[in-house]
């Protein structure tokens, strides 16, 4: 097959390879992301040498074997299966002697393992990274020729440069998998809600920065930012707990690595006049920032009774590791500051309650009916509401569920409530009485926040029940083993202006048992997280609809209870059951 050679790099031409070498440093430099790199090294790759399947396969001393880690072109089955030992085919070749091999037609090169039958040549140059294999890449093409001297010498010259990052990728992602393997920094890193005090997270900190380093004091400094000070938060030296002094930022060798942002290793701290004496014996240092958001929080502190202890790749390793310790030391300072919070919060919701269960009617007493009421917060508080008001002997009966739980329901609720207390007097009417508070409560439009309400007018002089449902559970009778749903229909309260109400009357009979319940109760899960459902809510009506009120609405919680198990109340749950006299 005829090819096209191309010219020989001209001296304009070199000047210009070298600046694209010098962009391939920087843009290889730019992430520890190994997937993004890798994707980065074939873009540049097929900037300059044309393929049809590329791959660039790593080397692992543990199997002195080469894997293939990125492709284009190759088949799924062998990008997952192959592994290859050096001097085995074209690229373990490469591998084992460091140096670049081309073959302009692979038919004729015992060597080569087929990738695919089209292949007719083949390029594969080492990467070598401070004299050690870190991998190999492999260009093929479906033409002969395909590839020249110059593309060989380009090839080795970006893989001379990527080596380098390759190799620190790799490293990142192996301390990244070690890291998730403690204990302390997993539990951070997966449940927030497990960190509880954050002596004992630096605790456990110093104690895996120790596999990294065996350092003989380590020290953790946190930034007052109103002070301009590193105050002393956590040291240990041979393992016992030691108090150290604050330190100005910008004193002393943790300072300068506050203020300059990046880690600073000394080898012999009584040559640098910026140390401060700390412990006896120490003779050399490493201090690394500790940031947060670009935000420096703290400062990591290591310090050795040997001279020149602590590394480059001690200082690699630290700085990796220094932002998931800068995570978790937010992260425990913030729970800290939530739990106080919620220590706070915690009395007041408790005072709240005392006031709602003060608020709210447990006993009522109306005209022809016996009355019964359970009702408990899924929080501290509840977003239900129930209020009774009488009109010489009829009554009006509201009956709703906020959206939402815990203070915000709670909160809109007793808006609600009070709105009724002021409005119910004056309206007869339950959809004239709805329609009054919906435009209370668009006046006072709480955003995101609405309410499902029921308003029943009782007349029991003409056995009468008027029922106006905004969007809240149909009320059920019970009459002589037979349910019927009162299914009065319209929008929920405070979430659309100009909303009219339509009333249902129902005439009831003595003996009647009606139901009013919120969604908590038909949305409760169990163990398995199945709702209670209306199912289940019509039959415990079947069986209980003949009881008293109060014996009715404690079975319904009692067998609640048994349904949900070791589940926590899935939103607040009320039921309040009239019986007809």
């Amino acid at each position: 097959m005829a090819t096209t050679r191309r010219a020989p790099v001209s001296f304009r031409e070199r000047a210009e390879v070298l600046d694209f070498l010098l962009e391939v440093s920087r843009v290889t430099a730019e992430t520890l992301d190994l997937d993004e790199l890798l994707a980065s090294v074939a873009s540049i790759v097929k900037q300059v040498v044309p393929y049809d399947l590329f791959a660039i396969l790593l080397y692992f001393e543990k199997s002195k074997g080469l894997r293939i880690r990125y492709a284009i072109g190759h088949r799924e089955e062998l990008v997952r299966g192959l592994e290859l030992k050096l001097d085995e085919g074209i690229v373990g070749s490469a591998a084992r002697t460091r140096e670049p091999v081309l073959v302009d037609d692979v038919r004729g090169d015992p060597r080569y393992l087929n990738a695919l039958d089209a292949v007719r040549s083949e390029l594969a140059v080492p990467m070598i990274s401070r004299q050690k294999l870190v991998g190999v890449i492999d260009l093929q093409s479906t033409r002969e020729r395909a590839f020249s001297d110059n593309d060989r010498t380009m090839i080795r010259l970006i893989a001379s440069r990527v080596a380098a990052s390759i190799e620190n990728a790799r490293l990142y992602r192996r301390l990244d998998r070690q890291n998730r393997t403690l204990q302390t920094l997993a539990q951070l890193s997966q449940r927030f809600s497990l960190i509880l005090d954050l002596d004992e997270l630096l605790s456990k900190i110093a104690e895996s920065v120790r596999t990294l380093a065996n350092y003989d004091a380590f020290s953790i400094y946190l930034v007052d930012p109103e002070q301009k000070v590193l105050r002393h938060r956590f040291s240990v030296r041979y393992d016992q707990r030691v108090k150290l002094d604050n330190i100005p930022l910008g004193k002393g060798i943790t300072g300068a690595s506050a203020e300059s942002r990046i880690a600073v290793r000394v080898r012999n701290t009584a040559e640098d006049p910026r140390y401060i004496a700390s412990h006896p014996d120490i003779i050399s240092e490493i201090a690394v920032p500790l940031i947060v958001q670009d935000r420096v929080v703290g400062v990591l502190d290591l310090e050795s009774e040997r001279l020149g202890f602590f590394t480059e790749d001690h200082q690699q390793a630290l700085t990796l590791l220094a932002p998931q310790i800068a995570s978790s030391i937010e992260n425990a300072r913030l729970y800290e500051e939530l739990t106080q919070r919620e220590q706070r919060m915690e009395t007041d919701l408790k005072a709240a309650r005392k006031l709602q269960r003060i608020l709210l009617p447990r006993d009522v007493e109306i005209h022809g009916m016996d009355v019964a009421i359970r009702s408990r917060p899924a929080r501290e508080i509840s977003g239900d509401v129930y209020e009774f008001f009488e009109h010489g002997e009829d009554a009006v009966i509201a009956f709703g569920d906020v959206s939402g739980k815990g203070a915000a329901a709670a909160l809109y609720g007793a808006l609600v409530s009070g709105l009724l207390r002021t409005l119910a007097p004056r309206r007869r009417s339950p959809a004239l009485l709805m329609q009054s508070l919906n435009e209370a409560l668009m006046e006072r439009r709480v955003d995101a926040q609405y309410a499902t309400l029921t308003v029943m007018l009782w007349e029991p002089r003409w056995s009468r029940l008027t029922v106006v449902n905004a969007g809240g559970e149909a009320p059920i009778v019970y009459r002589r083993g037979e349910l019927i749903p009162l299914r009065g229909t319209g929008v929920p309260i405070g979430l659309l202006e100009g909303r009219d109400y339509e009333e249902e009357v129902f005439e009831v009979e003595s003996g009647d048992n009606i139901l009013l319940y919120s969604d908590g109760i038909v949305d409760q899960v169990n163990e398995q997280e199945k709702e209670f459902g209306h199912t289940r809510v019509r039959h415990f009506l079947e069986k209980h609809g003949k009881d008293t009120p109060r014996i009715a609405v404690d079975a319904l919680i009692t067998q609640m209870d048994e349904y949900r198990g070791s589940m926590p109340l899935t939103d607040d749950q009320t039921a309040v059951m009239m019986k007809i006299r």
